[in-house]
């Protein structure tokens, strides 16, 4: 037997042996642990943004248990099983992949991705909308990258960056009049096409939004941490502190690598 396959039916075996005894695994429902996945994949992200390979190991076997656990769940009723799973699954990656599997001709990433989204529309019981398959609960910033993606996959999008980063300031224009009409409820609609016109300018230049702002987050944290242990240095609190000379400390933390 191939050792990969022994390995799951090893976690198989487990995680049955988990939902017939162990008090808490038979308490779980498909409700019960959907909050638990979520956090599972933002520590597999924060994982993948550190680079920890080993981490990156763990948090992905976390993330497989939760596959299994719902499968588990789910069987008890005669929904699905695993197998339904990953049945489920091969059959969409062989459709989606005619240029592997079939003589759809692809031969650059983009076509690949034009051809899923297409191919999406097809399937049987798939999405009436080309946006319909992005998850409301999604946030805001992947959510607009996403709709951003799917719309250019069937044609729709902008050809010329200028004319992106054209919008991009004219959203701006539009923004700052807002401001100066103290128009508060405007203003918010104004920012947020703001963000998605930034957000559509940067998929243009390759850059994804989401590292961006979290390696900014990073660096914020990392500076501020900086200012923070200079004030406790000096026997003061971060609040007592005027802003001129929080102002030094920041520049000093802006030189630091």
């Amino acid at each position: 037997m191939d050792e990969r396959a022994g390995s799951f039916l090893k976690l198989l075996k487990i995680m049955d042996e988990l939902r017939e005894q162990c008090p808490w695994d038979k308490k779980q429902t498909i409700d019960s642990i959907r909050h638990l996945t979520i956090e599972e994949t933002f520590e597999l992200s924060d994982a993948i943004l550190k680079k920890d390979l080993n981490e990156i190991k763990k948090e992905l076997g976390d993330i497989l248990l939760h596959i299994v656990f719902y499968s588990r769940i789910a069987s008890e009723t005669k929904a699905f099983d695993i197998k339904d799973v990953m049945d489920t699954l091969c059959e969409k990656l062989i459709f989606r992949h005619p240029h592997i599997y079939g003589n759809t001709k692809a031969e650059t990433p983009e076509q690949v991705s034009q051809n899923w989204e297409q191919l999406k529309q097809k399937e049987k019981g798939g999405n009436k909308s080309v946006l319909a398959g992005v998850p409301n609960s999604m946030p805001a910033l992947l959510k607009a990258y996403r709709i951003q993606e799917k719309a250019r996959a069937v044609g729709f999008d902008w050809e010329d960056p200028k004319e992106v980063y054209g919008k991009v300031k004219e959203e701006l224009d539009e923004f700052e009049k807002e401001i100066k009409n103290k128009n508060q409820e405007n203003a918010q609609k104004e920012f947020g096409d703001v963000l998605f016109s930034l957000i559509n300018y940067a998929r243009f230049l390759n850059i994804n939004p989401e590292d961006a702002l979290e390696q900014t987050n990073q660096k914020f944290i990392k500076r501020f941490g900086y200012m923070e242990n200079k004030v406790k240095e000096q026997g003061k609190q971060i609040a007592d502190c005027k802003l001129a000379e929080l102002d030094i400390y920041w520049n000093e933390a802006k030189t630091l690598k």
